[in-house]
């Protein structure tokens, strides 16, 4: 079977973010977001993709920051409501019912409720004619501690983290769950991590 490769969305399970902005009026938006990504690992750095007309792109661009952040199933009612095409005076946060958090380093407020909070800055924009490529640094990061160890590790199965498949019509909101497999990063180098180290 073959698809149209406009079609590529629907063969990659996809994250759900919420990027929480403020226009340089004071009007809170909040966006849901799933083209994007951490650039590699372990940088600062993540980038996300945007269409150019988007209340989000345009506060990024006037205040040069933004918030990602990682809701639970539990708020995929919320998410679809900031999904909707408001008019940019409208403050998203009133019409998904969602409760600010003060950030720590940026403006920009977080997102109550959610597992973990990402406050980024600005570090560069990629600008296509249809869409923009949005790279931005990570300057503070925060988790809720009820789904994170001392190392930092999700449990994802309590912390349930929205995620989805798109379909040709719509999408169906999905949440991790543990294959039974798990890896040292170790094992993807032959050797170890001591050729890893050599190598640097």
């Amino acid at each position: 079977m073959k698809l149209k490769p406009s079609k590529r969305e629907q063969i990659f399970p996809l994250p759900v973010a919420l990027i929480s902005t403020v226009s340089k009026e004071g009007i809170r938006n909040a966006a849901p977001w799933s083209n994007i990504t951490p650039i590699l690992r372990p940088l600062e750095e993540v980038v996300l993709a945007s269409w150019l007309k988007r209340d989000t792109l345009t506060n990024i661009r006037e205040t040069g920051e933004f918030v990602i952040n990682i809701p639970p199933i539990e708020m995929a009612e919320a998410v679809m409501i900031c999904s909707r095409n408001y008019l940019p005076e409208v403050d998203e946060f009133e019409m998904a019912g969602l409760k600010s958090r003060p950030s720590e380093e940026i403006r920009a407020p977080s997102i109550e409720g959610c597992i973990a909070w990402a406050e980024c800055t600005l570090v560069e924009e990629i600008l296509r004619e249809k869409f923009s490529l949005i790279i931005g640094k990570v300057v503070n990061l925060e988790v809720d501690e009820n789904f994170f160890d001392e190392e930092g590790r999700m449990d994802f199965e309590r912390a349930k983290p929205l995620s989805c498949i798109l379909g040709p019509r719509g999408l169906t909101f999905t949440s991790p769950k543990d294959a039974g497999k798990s890896a040292d990063y170790a094992e993807m180098f032959l050797g170890g991590k001591e050729i890893l180290s050599q190598r640097s």
